[in-house]
């Protein structure tokens, strides 16, 4: 079984109608949003070493009151974005080129820091298998599936990051569903064979238990402050019937942020939002339904985030590095730029995402990408995204010296017909995707 981060399944007959006889149009509407002005690039903050709860258990509390002067409360506005295709390369002299096949429904994939141009790539049953040198080796570097519960669709083995300096210490992170149906952010190190990882040296992090199969999240990636970041969901069913989204005291619908060098089993870093209270420490941002993939540009350190929306938006949304953390990105208030359950106090403001598509206008589940950085000059500084359903690849840009609040363009680009699960990017900021069928793709010049 494969995931569907979107649920079909959970939304109402109408809509799966509609959604099976959709006319898939090249139309995009995008939104963008202030962050109050782009504070400096930080360098890597002194962390408090606080020990933090390596797990909990998702209840349905009443949501966490945010005060005006909290970093949550950061004036947002959302400005027409022009949809200028002029702006971006014509996709038709670049094609999308296989590179690797066979694999058991890829959902992540990731290089290491260490000199190796090997692949790693996450097979959501419970292994990572590797690339390398034109072939993929027979051997999985971590076979899991013993501990791994992928039966429930979005369920499964979802998230690897190396550690910044995993060259020298052999860390990696991995987040899975576990047989008790709680996502687990959990830590192995590799074994005497570069090629092998130690089963055995699992540590785990953070259990969250989950109370629904869907909306898992399960992205991990690590900042240039040097933080792991991990993107979680709401905890399933439709709606968010428990406000995880909007509840500070929970992890689910969250992207947290944790020091992984420092506590037991990690350390909160002092400019986390919420570390003198109001809410969960581990929390940097908030307000999210189902991140399908979060990544940070190589060059400048901006944050992009896919969210999956619920049956009719889906958007992409943007933190610029050096801004506070506390954002609310409004889910479920919000579906993207649209009011979707109640009314936000007054003293709550919600940031806007900086790129929006309907479900009319083609697709059903965005699948978050990354910022282009490799040999392909006229691509340089473009973030590439898809749609998990239509294969539909967008290309989102922000001018450079622009304000945050302006000067994003977008356009359609590609249409692969593929299931788009994952993108990836390699050490020389090359992109790739993945298809659920088992095809590993890279962006390349036309023949």
């Amino acid at each position: 079984m494969w995931l569907t981060p979107n649920r079909l399944r959970s939304r109402s007959a109408e809509t799966r109608r509609a959604l099976s006889g959709v006319g898939y149009g090249v139309v995009l509407t995008l939104g963008a949003m202030v962050i109050g002005g782009c504070a400096p690039v930080p360098g890597i903050p002194t962390p408090s070493v606080a020990s933090a709860r390596p797990s909990e258990t998702a209840k349905a509390p009443a949501q966490a009151a945010v005060s005006p002067t909290s970093p949550a409360a950061t004036a947002t506005s959302r400005p027409t974005v022009s949809a200028d295709a002029a702006a971006f390369p014509d996709p038709g002299a670049f094609t999308w080129s296989p590179v690797a096949s066979g694999l058991d429904s890829p959902v992540d994939i990731q290089f290491t820091n260490d000199g190796t141009s090997r692949m790693f790539v996450i097979e959501q049953p419970g292994r990572i298998r590797i690339y390398q040198d034109d072939q993929m080796l027979p051997t999985p570097f971590l076979d899991i599936r013993d501990r791994v519960n992928s039966q429930g669709n979005e369920q499964g083995l979802l998230g690897l990051a190396f550690h910044p300096r995993y060259a020298e210490n052999g860390f990696f992170y991995v987040c899975y569903t576990d047989n008790l149906k709680h996502n687990v952010i959990t830590r192995f190190r590799v074994s005497a064979d570069p090629n092998e990882a130690d089963a055995a040296s699992e540590s785990i992090l953070i259990s969250v238990d989950d109370p629904f199969p869907n909306h898992n999240g399960g992205v991990l990636s690590f900042g240039p402050d040097g933080y792991l970041y991990a993107g979680l969901g709401d905890g399933g069913s439709a709606d968010d019937p428990f406000g995880n989204g909007q509840n500070t005291n929970t992890l689910l619908g969250k992207v947290l942020r944790v020091d992984v060098d420092h506590g037991a089993p990690y350390g909160i870093p002092a400019d986390n939002p919420f570390v003198h209270g109001e809410g969960r420490p581990e929390i940097w941002a908030y307000g999210l339904r189902n991140p399908w993939r979060l990544s940070f540009d190589k060059v400048t350190g901006d944050l992009y985030i896919g969210d999956v929306g619920q049956d009719t938006w889906e958007e992409v949304d943007f933190l610029p590095r050096g801004a506070p953390g506390g954002v609310n990105f409004g889910w479920n208030y919000r579906e993207a730029n649209h009011p979707f359950r109640g009314q936000p106090p007054a003293t709550l403001h919600l940031t806007y995402p900086v790129a929006e598509y309907s479900h009319a206008e083609g697709g059903c589940s965005v699948t978050g990408g990354y910022v282009y950085r490799g040999g392909l000059p006229q691509w340089n500084g473009i973030y590439l995204y898809g749609d998990y359903c239509s294969g539909k690849i967008w290309g989102l840009l922000h001018e450079p010296g622009a304000a945050y609040d302006s000067g994003w363009k977008s356009a359609l680009l590609f249409e692969t017909g593929a299931n788009i699960t994952t993108f990836g990017q390699d050490l020389r900021g090359e992109v790739y995707f993945a298809n659920r069928s088992g095809t590993i793709y890279r962006l390349t010049s036309a023949p």
